[in-house]
């Protein structure tokens, strides 16, 4: 990989002027090579913002250079990468994470924007990185009670091997579970009765548990527990279902936007707030469902 450099050079007396291009790299997330001279990863977006740094430095009465630079060996050239090492900030950032309260919304989304504005400079991520991340999740799902994500291969299994059975999840529905106990009684065991935990550990034990650390289908591989419930009985090549799967995915854990999962995480905060217990609100909540499940179904149809 080769490099900006840019070298600036200010008048002592352009104190402002310092200040404005010395937070400007900051922001950027360049490296200081010695004094005056800084670099960035080549890229287009990169050779931009430079410009304009530079551009900012002459209309401070200085100069500025930008050249491409990298090391005369492999050795030299790791040692260019060094310098964007940011293991000391995310060190730092971990230490925050552990003495955040879990009860602290606000703590908690200005922890996550930390992250994501250091993560957006980190231009050579690695363990510690990944620590960081691994730490705010723990967190995150710990304050929202949402499962942590796991690795492992999804079985399939046969529909007819879980007629009649008793499900749990985490009472207090939302998105995912709300979706997950509709797919389960309309299309995996239509004899289902359902158990809402106030604490997923009590679960009991014939039961199949959903949605929860430790749950029988929970999030695996990236994939929500609607999305893994639906291929481990087979129903994600159903066009309908992977569909409605999209939206349960991007309003559970972000992603790729969906145009219409605005207006049904509408409807169903209102169905929350209004049903008097987790039962009724399954009871609204299948019915939107249902209704996007037929519509999907009969656009499928007509292509």
């Amino acid at each position: 990989m080769t490099f900006l450099a840019l070298f600036v050079s200010l008048p002592t007396k352009s104190s402002t002027g310092r200040t404005r291009v010395w937070r400007a790299l900051k922001n950027l997330g360049g490296a200081t090579l010695r004094d005056g001279v800084y670099l960035l990863p080549e890229s287009p977006e990169h050779a931009t913002a430079l410009q304009q740094v530079a551009a900012e430095a002459i209309n401070a009465e200085g100069t500025a250079d930008i050249y491409l630079l990298d090391g005369r060996d492999e050795h030299q050239h790791q040692a260019l990468v060094a310098l964007f090492d940011r293991s000391a900030d995310y060190a730092e950032l971990i230490k925050s994470i552990r003495k955040a309260g879990t009860g602290d919304a606000k703590a908690l989304r200005s922890l996550r924007r930390e992250f994501t504005a250091l993560a957006a400079i980190d231009f050579f991520p690695g363990e510690a990185q990944r620590q960081a991340e691994e730490a705010l999740m723990a967190l995150e799902a710990e304050a929202t009670g949402e499962p942590m994500n796991v690795t492992g291969k999804i079985r399939r299994l046969a529909s007819a091997d879980y007629q009649g059975r008793t499900w749990a999840t985490r009472k207090h529905l939302w998105v995912d579970r709300m979706a997950s106990a509709w797919l389960i009684s309309r299309h995996i065991d239509r004899e289902a009765q359902f158990v809402w935990l106030n604490e997923p550990k009590r679960c009991p034990k014939k039961a199949l548990g959903f949605d929860f650390d430790g749950a029988t289908f929970t999030h695996v591989g990236g994939l929500v527990s609607f999305e893994v419930l639906a291929a481990s009985f087979g129903l994600d090549t159903d066009p309908a279902i992977a569909r409605i799967a999209t939206i349960v995915h991007f309003l559970d854990v972000g992603g790729v936007p969906i145009p219409e999962a605005v207006g049904i995480e509408a409807v169903l905060a209102g169905a929350r707030a209004s049903a008097p217990n987790d039962d009724a609100l399954l009871a609204e909540a299948s019915r939107l469902f249902d209704n996007l499940y037929t519509n999907y179904r009969q656009e499928t149809d007509h292509d």
